[in-house]
């Protein structure tokens, strides 16, 4: 593994300080060189590792924004080291960048950033960086207040706002969101984490796919799935739908409930 030391002057302009995840040197070289051509936002490599070994031990040393991942690797793969990586105190956002397309619905349902086909494009590889970015904002922003209460949707070349007030919940659809009201549905580009760091005081997560307005959950009901069996889910005001809740989840969704 080879670690660079961070450039502060691309840091000072808000640089996305990222580490590249990849077991080929050829690949992480091409990354390397594409980072270095990225302007909006700039890029800095602050570290490269060939396994998930080496790219945990570089997350412990030091703070990403985001990891340049790779999925099919010796030993352990992308996708079980972004489970790692989602644990940490202060994780990273990940972008997959893979030469294997079937595996876009797996690494959505671990809500990554962005997803890559190789070989990469610049423009596209700045598209997933400005998403890393927005992200990063939204988890550091300092007061609900700076959040919009309105969302801008586009649809068919029309763009209209739909209140907050309005949504019922927000659910990860491969690469997208749905944003669901009662009248109707919407398609929404960008990411639960994104909203969740935005909307914390208004949505919870139920399933790491899902977000539900709180103010909006009437009862937590058993439900009886053929595939999965029985478990949990959530009746919305105004829907008729069902929203399954995971077991991780249980717990702060009982106690939100009864606060």
């Amino acid at each position: 593994m080879s670690t660079d030391s961070q450039n502060p002057h691309a840091l000072a302009r808000g640089a996305v300080n990222v580490l590249v995840v990849d077991d080929e040197a050829l690949a992480r070289s091409r990354l390397r060189t594409l980072l270095g051509d990225c302007t909006e936002p700039p890029a800095v490599v602050g570290a490269e590792a060939a396994n998930a070994v080496q790219a945990m031990q570089a997350l412990q040393r030091q703070v990403f924004d985001a990891v340049l991942l790779d999925i099919r690797m010796p030993g352990t793969d992308g996708l079980m080291l972004a489970h790692s990586i989602s644990a940490l105190p202060r994780p990273p956002a990940v972008v997959f960048v893979t030469a294997h397309a079937e595996h876009a619905v797996q690494a959505f349902d671990l809500e990554v950033a962005d997803y890559l086909t190789k070989p990469v494009r610049l423009q596209r590889l700045q598209q997933a960086l400005q998403k890393v970015e927005r992200l990063a904002q939204a988890r550091h922003a300092q007061t609900p207040q700076k959040a919009p209460e309105t969302l801008l949707i586009q649809d068919r070349g029309r763009a209209e706002r739909v209140p907050l007030l309005d949504v019922l919940y927000f659910k990860a659809e491969l690469k997208y969101i749905t944003v669901r009201t009662a009248r109707r549905s919407y398609i929404l580009d960008g990411s639960l984490n994104e909203l969740e760091a935005l909307y914390a005081g208004r949505f919870m997560r139920i399933h790491r796919n899902a977000l539900i307005a709180r103010h909006a959950v009437r009862a937590l009901e058993k439900y009886f799935d053929a595939e999965e069996g029985e478990g949990w889910a959530v009746r919305l005001d105004g829907l008729d739908e069902l929203l399954v809740v995971s077991r991780r989840q249980l717990s702060a969704v009982r106690e939100a409930i009864a606060a």
